[in-house]
């Protein structure tokens, strides 16, 4: 069994990294968007859409991996040191 400040450690960690996938999905959307915009001169449409689509995968995979984190999932909806 893990000591309580490892696992706290761990927590942190993992909410760090959720931070960062939520941040290069929107950046990466909007970066996209925007070299797409010029390149084809559609301004400001890709940009709008990246931006959109970068915050729906940051949505969906930020959710997944805190779930992760929480440690609940279908079969488990109270958490992991619950029965």
């Amino acid at each position: 069994m893990e000591p309580e400040s490892s696992k706290r450690l761990t927590s942190a960690m993992s909410l760090m990294g959720i931070g960062w996938y939520v941040v290069v999905c929107i950046v990466g959307g909007i970066g996209g968007g925007v070299l797409l915009d010029g390149w084809l001169d559609t301004k400001p449409l890709l940009t709008l859409v990246g931006l959109f689509l970068g915050l729906a995968i940051a949505a969906y995979g930020g959710y997944q991996a805190l779930m992760r984190v929480i440690g609940t999932t279908p079969t488990n909806p109270k958490g992991p040191d619950q029965d």
